[in-house]
């Protein structure tokens, strides 16, 4: 249910509310968190909305205050949108005596806002700072059924391409494009097995589920399943990695030729290829068992690695670094691979994952896209208080990275680019799965469309809204699974219905 907007003049009745404020020009995760917290501040929630400003002066925001108080309308969480003709707080302080005033924590020392404080203690009124918080699970299920959950994000992912000026025709060219590029994938090769189980039941002998095998299947992972999606988009890629010296090889070396995928692999006999094998009932994991060695490749080893990226640095249009911190990106290799970027104008686009393992995506300096989600972001800045906007801008800065995916599970994302101007911009994405089967490799997903289309030379926020279709296929199916240029295409052609 959308909430009603009123001019300041027409509030009366909204007295005693809690009153959040602020422009909003582009809503993301953060955004939510907050409202939702203020919510829960007390019975009413109004939202006073900052205006255009004088007409005769350049609109300080990318949307109009119309723009932005439908989209603010559509979330339905405020009971009220009260619209500024500027930033007057003051003014709507004195008009809807709130009892509690909830602010961003970037208002802290805003001289208008602290002004306005003292209006708000002599009206007997409280006043609260609040960053959004973290969050890393949805709960959205909670609240709407999935079929409600669904058509509403549907309606938030075309009117976020509305607001950006893409139609189904663009991004369809701008799938067309993606076979134009040429890419090398570094890092970590993982090889997944799903063994498909039956639940028989709890041992006698001990507290354990008794399962008995069914199935089982093998996918490639980590940078291999990132390289398999930017071939199956249409692009030329080439995987540099390394793997052992063991049957697990073979099926890695097997699959890459099948898929048609370069094979710049080096082998090494003191380590293992990585292994992870996941145990399934009725698509519910029961757990995962990994073989695997993390240590620091030797020496010897990394001038393989480093023989294969001055191989085919001329030869590319950019390397995507996905580093699952196993060892295998070590700091000699990124250095090596920072110093061809600027001989060879390469692209570099970053991910590093460590769900299990320590690592910071800080040590990809300079790089074209960065891809972390919430928690790395805020694991490698040691920052859990930030809102999302303050982790995003600081993360930019720290890294010099030229845009920035934030990842946020199931509120989707958010992505950063720079204007003509140089200025950031950013514009967030909602998750369109609902209820994912696997959510394993939906980054991984993200990343190889991301840099397949910047490589390409495609516009930031058309890429991203592929990438916000590539993942909802991704998280569809069970294991990671190559996905197609046209099954991209099927995406688009479903959500953005003419």
């Amino acid at each position: 249910m959308s909430s009603p907007i009123l001019d300041l003049a027409d509030s009366g009745n909204l007295q005693g509310c809690v009153l959040a404020y602020g422009h909003f020009s582009t809503i993301h995760a953060g955004h939510i968190r907050y409202l939702r917290h203020a919510a829960q501040q007390g019975q009413r929630l109004v939202v006073a909305l900052i205006g255009d400003g004088p007409a005769d002066q350049p609109a300080p925001y990318p949307f109009s205050q119309s723009e932005r108080a439908e989209a603010l309308s559509l979330l339905g969480i405020a009971d009220a949108l009260v619209l500024l003709q500027a930033n007057e707080l003051q003014e709507a302080i004195a008009a809807l005596r709130p009892a509690e005033l909830v602010l961003g924590t970037e208002y802290r020392d805003n001289p208008t806002v602290l002004a306005s404080l003292n209006v708000l203690r002599e009206l007997g009124g409280a006043v609260q700072f609040h960053a959004g918080g973290s969050q890393y699970a949805g709960v959205d299920l909670l609240n709407s059924s999935e079929r409600e959950l669904r058509q509403q994000r549907r309606v938030l992912f075309q009117a976020t391409c509305h607001r950006q000026g893409l139609d189904q025709k663009q991004l369809l060219e701008t799938i067309e494009a993606l076979a134009t590029s040429r890419l090398a994938v570094l890092g970590d090769t993982i090889v997944d097995q799903y063994t498909a189980c039956e639940a028989i039941g709890m041992s006698a002998e001990a507290p354990v589920v008794v399962v008995r095998e069914l199935d089982r299947r093998h996918f490639i992972g980590g940078a291999a399943v990132v390289a398999a999606h930017i071939r199956a988009l249409g692009a030329r890629c080439d995987l540099v990695s390394v793997v052992g010296v063991d049957p697990t090889a073979d099926l890695v070396r097997d699959e890459l030729k099948a898929q048609g995928i370069g094979n710049a692999l080096t082998p090494d006999p003191s380590r293992p290829t990585t292994f992870k094998k996941r145990y399934v009932v009725d698509n519910q994991k029961l757990f995962r068992v990994s073989r695997v060695e993390d240590h620091n490749l030797a020496s010897e080893i990394e001038d393989q690695v480093i023989q294969q990226l001055e191989r085919l640095a001329p030869l590319v249009d950019g390397v995507v670094v996905s580093d699952f911190v196993y060892g295998v990106v070590t700091p000699r290799i990124l250095q090596r691979l920072q110093q061809l970027a600027q001989d060879h104008k390469l692209l570099l686009f970053g991910d590093l994952q460590c769900s299990s393992q320590v690592g910071s995506v800080t040590r990809f300096q300079g790089f074209s896209l960065l891809c972390p989600n919430e928690r790395e972001a805020r694991l490698a800045l040691q920052d859990k208080d930030s809102g999302l906007e303050q982790l995003s801008q600081q993360l930019l800065r720290s890294t010099g990275s030229e845009r920035l995916v934030m990842k946020l599970g199931a509120e989707g994302f958010i992505a950063y680019d720079r204007n003509s101007a140089g200025e950031t911009v950013n514009q967030p994405f909602p998750a369109l799965s609902v209820n994912p089967l696997d959510v394993t490799g939906a980054g991984d997903s993200m990343l190889a469309v991301m840099a397949t289309g910047l490589a390409s030379g495609q516009a930031m926020m058309a890429t991203a809204a592929l990438a916000c279709c590539m993942a909802s296929i991704a998280v569809e199916t069970m294991g990671n699974t190559p996905i197609s240029g046209a099954a991209l295409k099927s995406s688009v052609e479903e959500v953005l219905q003419p």
